[in-house]
């Protein structure tokens, strides 16, 4: 046997399989970013490949879960890409909480981390002041749009690239305040650290501190 040979044709395979990989997650990610699906057409013009090796690539990751079809033929994101977030949901929320506890106790409001998921915001970690007689109860696991309350809005500026806080008042709850910055600089994270409390907040303090705050987890999950 060629030894040299056999070495190089490993080298090929191992190539092959690298870029295979490459491409099966760009298509996740091209589908992840596609609220209306994907065509295999247009999954193939975006990948610059064939039609046939995204044929192959959607039967891989259709049998494991990741992509499904609906009811049009579009690609879609599988429930096996839901069962892997929410196995790593927990490991985000623990690398938050040392930030969000020093927000909580400085701001003295609730603190909370939330991320993006099927287009909506979800509060993952949640903590109270410990020293306050009175603060809002926030619910792990709570939803809501985007486009409404300061967690979302820092979310949705936080696209477009901009670090500062933002702040909100009455637009999730009646008599609610809230302030909240993105976390930048996670890959595959779409996320923000806000505060909210029953009385108006002290935008420029209270801003800082968030930011302060976002920038710690962003460092703590990186």
């Amino acid at each position: 046997m060629d030894t040299a040979a056999g070495a190089d044709g490993a080298a090929v395979r191992g190539g092959e399989t690298a870029q295979t990989l490459d491409r099966g997650l760009r298509l996740l990610h091209l589908v992840a970013d596609a609220p209306g699906g994907l065509t295999v057409t247009e999954a193939a013009n975006r990948l610059g490949i064939g039609r046939a090796a995204v044929y192959r690539l959607v039967g891989a990751l259709t049998g494991h879960g990741m992509l499904r079809r609906d009811g049009g033929g579009r690609l879609r994101l599988g429930a096996g890409v839901l069962h892997l977030a929410r196995r790593a949901q927990p490991l985000l929320a623990e690398g938050a909480l040392p930030a969000l506890r020093r927000l909580a106790e400085q701001a003295g409001a609730t603190a909370h981390l939330t991320v993006v998921e099927g287009g909506e915001g979800v509060a993952l970690a949640v903590v109270e002041p410990s020293w306050t007689a009175f603060h809002v109860a926030y619910r792990t696991g709570s939803r809501h749009p985007l486009e409404r309350g300061a967690a979302g809005r820092a979310i949705l500026a936080g696209r477009s690239g901009a670090a500062g806080p933002v702040s909100t008042a009455g637009e999730l709850e009646s008599g609610a305040y809230g302030v909240a910055a993105p976390v930048l600089g996670v890959p595959g994270l779409e996320a923000s650290v806000g505060v909210v409390s029953l009385s108006p907040l002290d935008v420029d303090l209270v801003g800082a501190q968030v930011t302060t705050a976002a920038s710690a987890i962003a460092t703590a999950l990186a």
